[in-house]
């Protein structure tokens, strides 16, 4: 297994490229992450009450000093998905094995990011591809999960063509509160 605390590899395709968010990529999402559109998309479970929705340059930089900060410390990767015909940054994947007492035992939970525009069933499979092929090696993870709320219809769609099933299961957060609208992805 590689350890992607060390070496966080770059991901893509043809049309999307992934690598770790750095602080260079602020002023570039701040656009995803001000977006209104986008805000509703994304997966905010247990993140202590923030939602993700950004209006300052300080407020993204505060944000991508915590990522860092959460890959240092072996928490999380985060990384700033380009779409290559513009190369402009327009959202984020985060990714963890998650070790619980819970369903979610052993999975590598993804949270998915993207402005408004890109929230495409084609475009979200593309993005998922490579991360998803390499997922068991990079985390040694059993599974991969995440969450799709009712109103994501484009990403719900784009899941279940990757293979994910929607799971009734609940995700326990740190507090206790039980989180809902996950899909999961066994790794062969």
């Amino acid at each position: 297994m590689k350890d992607v605390y060390v070496e966080c590899p770059v991901l893509g395709n043809e049309a999307f490229l992934l690598q770790r968010t750095v602080m260079a990529d602020a002023q570039e999402l701040l656009e995803v992450y001000s977006d209104e559109k986008a805000v509703p998309f994304f997966n905010s479970d247990n993140c202590n009450g923030d939602n993700f929705f950004y209006r300052t340059l300080e407020q993204m930089q505060a944000e991508i000093n915590f990522w860092e900060a959460s890959y240092r410390s072996r928490a999380f990767v985060r990384w700033s998905i380009f779409d290559r015909s513009s190369g402009k940054a327009v959202g984020t994947i985060e990714m963890f094995c998650r070790m619980a007492d819970d369903f979610f035992n052993k999975t590598g939970l993804l949270r998915l990011d993207l402005k408004s525009e890109y929230e495409k069933e084609d475009v979200i499979c593309s993005i998922l591809e490579p991360l998803l092929e390499q997922a068991p090696e990079l985390f040694g993870c059993e599974s991969v999960s995440t969450k799709a709320v009712k109103e994501a219809a484009e990403r719900r769609k784009a899941l279940e063509r990757l293979g994910f099933k929607e799971t009734a299961e609940k995700l326990k957060g740190h507090d206790g509160t039980a989180y809902g609208d996950y899909f999961m992805l066994r790794c062969e």
